[in-house]
C-alpha cells in the first residue's frame, strides 16, 4: 500500500536538497573574481560547517546515543575523513599572498581538494536530512513542509561552500555548479535509499550515530582544510566575516525548524 503522503515526501525532498543550486549559481554572479572573495567564501564554509555540527548535529546525536556512543561516532568521522584526507595527494602551497601568481597551478590543485572535500562532507550530511525531511513528510505533510524550507534556506550556503572553491580552482562556472548541485542531489537520495532499503531497519539510534559521524567530519574540512586554506591569501579579516556571516545564516535557518 502507498503511503498517502508518499508523493508529497518525494517532492519536498527533492526542493531541500536541490537548493543547494541556488547558492551554486553565486558563481555566475562573479565578473572579476577577487581573492576577497575566495576567502570570505572559505571562512563561510567553515563557519557553515562548524556551527551545524556544534549546533545541531553533535547535540541531537549526544540525545539520541548517549555520550559515550556520540563521542565514538564523532571521532570516528575525524579519523576516517583524516584517511580519505591522508590518502588524497597533498600539494604543497604558498604561505604568501605575493607567492600566489608563481605558482598558480598549484594553488588552484589545492582549491579544487578543498572543493571535492567539502562537497562530500555535505553529501554525507545531505543525505540524513533526506531521510528526515522523507519521513517528517509521510507522518505530517505540515511538518515536512516546514521542515523543506528551513533545509532549503540552509542549503544554500552550504552551496556557497562548495561552489566558491572549484570556481576559485578552475575558472569554470559550470563546474562550480555541477559539483555543488551534485552534493544536494544526496538529499533526495536519501529519500528514495530510505524508501526502498533502510526504512523498515532504521532506527532513531543510527541516525543519532550518523549525525555524530558526520559532525566529526565536518569538523575536519573545516579546521585542516577550510580555514588554513584562507589564511594563505592574507585576507585575515575577510574570513572571520566568512565565519561570522556563515554562522548566523545557519543559526536563524536552524530556528525555523
Amino acid at each position: 500500500m502507498i503511503p498517502e503522503n508518499l508523493y508529497m515526501a518525494f517532492l519536498l525532498t527533492t526542493i531541500a536538497g536541490l537548493s543547494t543550486g541556488i547558492g551554486s549559481a553565486i558563481a555566475y554572479f562573479i565578473k572579476k573574481p577577487k581573492i576577497n572573495y575566495l576567502c570570505f567564501s572559505l571562512g563561510l564554509s567553515a563557519g557553515v560547517m562548524l556551527y551545524v555540527s556544534f549546533i545541531e548535529l553533535l547535540p541531537e546525536a549526544l540525545q539520541g546515543v548517549g555520550e559515550l556512543w556520540g563521542i565514538y561516532a564523532f571521532f570516528a568521522g575525524l579519523i576516517i575523513i583524516g584517511i580519505i584526507d591522508w590518502l588524497i595527494p597533498e600539494f604543497e602551497n604558498p604561505h604568501n599572498f605575493a607567492q600566489i601568481d608563481k605558482k598558480e597551478k598549484k594553488v588552484d590543485e589545492k582549491l579544487m581538494r578543498v572543493g571535492i572535500l567539502t562537497a562530500l562532507a555535505i553529501a554525507i550530511h545531505n543525505f540524513p536530512e533526506g531521510l528526515a525531511t522523507f519521513g517528517s513528510t509521510l507522518v505530517n505533510a505540515e511538518i515536512g513542509l516546514l521542515i523543506t524550507f528551513a533545509i532549503a534556506i540552509h542549503n544554500i550556503p552550504e552551496g556557497i561552500s562548495v561552489s566558491m572553491p572549484i570556481f576559485y580552482a578552475t575558472g569554470d562556472k559550470k563546474k562550480a555548479f555541477l559539483y555543488s548541485f551534485l552534493s544536494g542531489f544526496s538529499e533526495p537520495v536519501g529519500a528514495v535509499v530510505g524508501f526502498l532499503i533502510l526504512l523498515p531497519f532504521l532506527s532513531e539510534w543510527v541516525l543519532s550515530f550518523l549525525l555524530a559521524f558526520v559532525a566529526g567530519i565536518m569538523v575536519y574540512i573545516s579546521v585542516d582544510e577550510l580555514l588554513p586554506t584562507a589564511h594563505e591569501y592574507g585576507h585575515g579579516h575577510c574570513v572571520i566575516l566568512g565565519i561570522i556571516f556563515g554562522m548566523f545564516i545557519m543559526a536563524a535557518s536552524l530556528m525555523m525548524l
